[in-house]
C-alpha cells in the first residue's frame, strides 16, 4: 500500500518561453517581406484582436498569437522609450 502521508510531484515541461522581442521581428519581417507595411499590420492585430492582420508566412499569424497583446504593447514601449531616452530639449 502506498504511503498517503508522502507528496508526489509531478513536473510538466512547457515549451521555452518566447521572448516577445523575437516575436514582433518575425512577424515584422514577414510582413515586409510579403508585402505589407508591418507597422499598420501590427497595429491593426493589437487594437482588434484579429489575428488575420498578421500574415501566415513563415508561421507569423501563429508565433503572435501565443504573446498577450499587452505583452506586445509594453515591449513596444519599454524600446520605444530606451530608445527615445525621454531627452530634454
Amino acid at each position: 500500500m502506498e504511503n498517503l502521508g508522502n507528496t508526489q510531484y509531478f513536473n510538466v515541461k512547457t515549451e521555452p518561453e518566447i521572448r516577445v522581442k523575437k516575436v514582433l521581428d518575425l512577424v515584422y519581417n514577414a510582413m515586409a517581406e510579403k508585402g505589407y507595411n508591418p507597422v499598420n499590420q501590427i497595429v491593426g492585430y493589437i487594437m482588434s484582436g484579429d489575428p488575420t492582420y498578421i500574415t501566415s508566412h513563415k508561421g507569423a499569424r501563429s508565433m503572435i498569437m501565443k504573446v498577450e497583446r499587452d505583452e506586445l504593447v509594453e515591449e513596444l514601449l519599454k524600446e520605444y522609450i530606451k530608445n527615445e531616452s525621454w531627452k530634454q530639449g
